[in-house]
């Protein structure tokens, strides 16, 4: 049956890697045999509408597969597929984030020495451990109030009460788009990450060791200091980041989470070009400032042009890069425009 293959493909994608084809193994035989039961009482093979049904008793794949999963205590299996995706979502920002962070930092630096890259270096575990800690607590927090009965969360970290097997993408999908369409534990992490991204974006101002770590304090007492304009900078990233969010909701809440969204994506990608040209259009391309100009100017002088030099070279290329980007997703969209056009009218 074509519908109980897709049905265990999805299953699949949940599954730990290392037992996935036993697993799958295990479960076909199962419901095979189920299956082979249901049509013998029957005395003729289900009917499509009846294999939806009958599958939709089983579960969705994601709670099917997170009975596989190794028992959790702080978390449960439910929620654990999204809590582990999310983890490495947060614990792959943020290596990327503290990376580029230290990079900057010791671009900047006086004279900067091996000491600052090994200090660097032993401090992102610290960093992952932060980032683990908080979804940790978070997804602990969401367990222990569905355990509890505050709140339910169906919607959110178990399938959608209006999921069906006819949803499933069909066989070879994946192979023909060149890509793996979503899973249902993705989406959610999406959500979740962005909501959390979001706020966290937002306590930066306030709070700048949680984007900059130890290397705050050093900005206090650097002879450097930023430059107005990454205030418009700041804000333009975070309504970036609450349209990205409301785009995600509605698509998670609507069911169109695994369907391609070409013309959102390529919104979103212009809509970066704001922030880069905000760094742009700097007056003076100044992005960076010395506290004390009287003082410091024949001291840091050049180190302060080279910094202004490389962030504005740095908008350009990103730019470029967005808009490279934008071109390409045009001639997608026309060529597959005209492919389909072409079948149709085969």
């Amino acid at each position: 049956m074509e519908l109980l293959d897709r049905y265990l493909e999805a299953v699949r994608k949940h599954l730990p890697w290392q037992r996935q084809d036993d697993i799958v193994a295990e479960l076909r035989a199962n419901l095979e045999s189920q299956l082979e039961e249901k049509e013998e009482a029957l005395g003729r093979p289900l009917t499509p509408v009846e294999a939806e049904a009958w599958l939709k008793q089983l579960g969705s794949p994601i709670q099917v597969a997170a009975g596989y999963q190794p028992q959790q205590y702080l978390i449960g299996p439910n929620i654990f597929p999204t809590y582990r995706y999310v983890l490495k979502l947060a614990c792959s920002w943020a290596t990327i984030i503290y990376s580029i962070l230290t990079v900057v930092q010791l671009f900047v630096a006086q004279s900067p020495s091996n000491n600052a890259l090994l200090d660097a270096a032993l401090h992102l575990p610290w960093v992952l451990f932060m980032a683990a800690a908080w979804v940790t607590i978070i997804f602990a927090a969401m367990e222990f109030a569905v355990m509890r009965g505050y709140v339910k969360l169906p919607a959110m970290c178990a399938p959608s009460p209006h999921w069906t097997p006819g949803n499933l993408p069909p066989l070879g999908h994946d192979a023909a788009s060149g890509k793996k369409p979503p899973s249902y534990a993705k989406a959610v992490a999406e959500v979740v990450f962005g909501i959390l991204f979001l706020g966290w974006l937002l306590l930066i101002p306030q709070h700048p060791w949680l984007m900059m770590g130890p290397g705050a304090s050093w900005l206090k007492t650097s002879p450097f200091e930023l430059a107005p304009v990454w205030v418009p900078f700041f804000w333009c990233a975070v309504a970036m980041n609450i349209v990205q969010n409301g785009w995600n909701i509605e698509a998670l809440l609507s069911g169109r989470w695994q369907r391609p969204q070409p013309i959102k994506q390529a919104i979103f990608k212009a809509l970066g070009l704001v922030p880069a040209a905000v760094i742009l259009t700097a007056p003076g391309r100044i992005v960076v400032l010395l506290r004390h100009p009287a003082t410091d100017q024949a001291q840091y002088g050049l180190q302060l042009d080279a910094i202004n030099h490389y962030f504005h070279w740095s908008a350009e290329v990103i730019c470029a890069l967005i808009i490279l980007q934008l071109g390409w997703g045009a001639v997608q969209l026309t060529l597959n425009s005209y492919r389909k056009r072409a079948a149709a009218m085969r």
